[in-house]
């Protein structure tokens, strides 16, 4: 076990406290009771059952036609489904990846020959700090708060190359304001600074719906955006990320792409159309409301223990953040992992300061329902003090 990669996982927990979420969320793939890793692992809905049956036909089609209307009416379909109606439609402005992650790398890469440090949002999911760091990039955080209430500071915007935000953030669930993203764009637009944005948690969250593309374009500025289907829907990590940028990015992503990748599957594109038009035709409003059931459950089962509380009462996303006053998230994992139940420190989220993590723990709803219930019952058992 030492040299696998779960071996790696235990003993850099064990350690110094350098461990990433990736890692630990490997730990928990074989669990029944798995409440780490933010991906889609709920149930099939009804309307997603039939587009699986359909999964032949989808074959056929992919085998048949060009990939690339597969691909444009993929992406038709699902920045639709989402609002994102100016969305770059020529070609080569929205490339299609393998994951989030493999567009996050593409982009690191590109910004790794600019000058200047990456300002990213504080706390985010630790991969993207490790990506941009890996990169040879230097980081300076920008405090979640004060980036959503003022303007960020002049000597900041001249310091950096590239601004990026999560927004839905994971894991405080924070969605960035149509007004807000408005100025932030045009401030980078002054600076010459591109702006980057990850959008994975978008679907989860009407506020977070508006036209992202519209604000940028009139913006003038130089951005990118990262989205994601894989936090969506339950299709076993079939899913696609897109990097989509703007007109004059100015960034070598065309090509660091092809370095990586020559495309993905047609089959896949097939089914984020048929996942997409089922999303616009109700299957998102399903979604939010199983989500809102699912963070019931973990709010009405802690409710009364005096020593826990609700960091991000405002969230919609598919997680939940929960603070603990008596002890730490990670001893909370410890405790957890003893009933074969893993969620995820938040220790790594606050990638320039983790002690600010330690008081919390984030559990995701994107589950089935009585597993989910089950490991609230744990938690509750594991937080209550003796």
């Amino acid at each position: 076990m030492p040299g696998t990669l779960q071996g790696k996982a235990h003993a850099a927990h064990a350690g110094s406290g350098a461990e990433n979420l990736t890692q630990l969320e490997f730990l928990a793939l074989n669990s029944e009771f798995n409440i780490a890793d933010g991906h889609a692992r709920q149930p099939l809905t009804p309307g997603q059952s039939k587009i699986v049956n359909d999964l032949p036909l989808l074959f056929e089609e992919g085998e048949k036609r060009p990939v690339e209307e597969l691909e444009r009416e993929a992406h038709a379909a699902f920045f639709k489904a989402l609002g994102q109606h100016s969305y770059p439609s020529a070609p080569g402005r929205v490339l299609s990846c393998y994951s989030s992650s493999v567009a996050m790398e593409i982009l690191s890469r590109a910004l790794s020959g600019t000058t200047g440090s990456v300002a990213l949002v504080h706390p985010t999911f630790d991969n993207i700090a490790d990506l941009l760091r890996g990169n040879g990039l230097k980081l300076v955080p920008l405090e979640e708060g004060p980036l959503h209430e003022d303007d960020l500071a002049p000597g900041l915007l001249k310091s950096v190359s590239c601004v990026f935000v999560t927004t839905p953030n994971n894991p405080t669930g924070r969605v960035m304001a149509p007004e807000r993203l408005r100025r932030l764009a045009e401030q980078c637009a002054e600076h010459g600074v591109v702006l980057a944005l990850d959008t994975s948690f978008r679907g989860f969250d009407t506020r977070a719906q508006y036209d992202h593309y519209e604000i940028l374009d009139a913006s003038g500025a130089r951005w990118v955006v990262i989205e994601d289907t894989g936090k969506l829907w339950p299709t076993l990590d079939l899913k696609v990320g897109m990097l989509a940028h703007s007109e004059h990015l100015g960034l070598p992503v065309e090509k660091i792409y092809s370095d990586i990748l020559l495309g993905v599957s047609p089959l896949i594109l097939g089914m984020v159309r048929r996942f997409s038009e089922d999303a616009a035709a109700g299957g998102l409003a399903e979604l939010h409301e199983f989500i809102a059931a699912q963070r019931a459950v973990v709010r009405s089962g802690l409710a009364d223990l005096s020593t826990v509380g609700v960091p991000d009462p405002e969230s919609r996303a598919s997680v939940e953040r929960v603070l603990i006053k008596h002890m730490s998230g990670t001893q909370a994992w410890d405790a957890l992992r003893e009933h074969n139940i893993y969620a995820l420190p938040c220790r790594p989220f606050y990638w320039a300061d983790p002690d600010r993590g330690d008081p919390t723990l984030r559990l995701a709803l994107a589950r089935a329902s009585a597993p989910l219930s089950q490991c609230v019952r744990a938690l509750r058992h594991v937080l209550t003090p003796r």
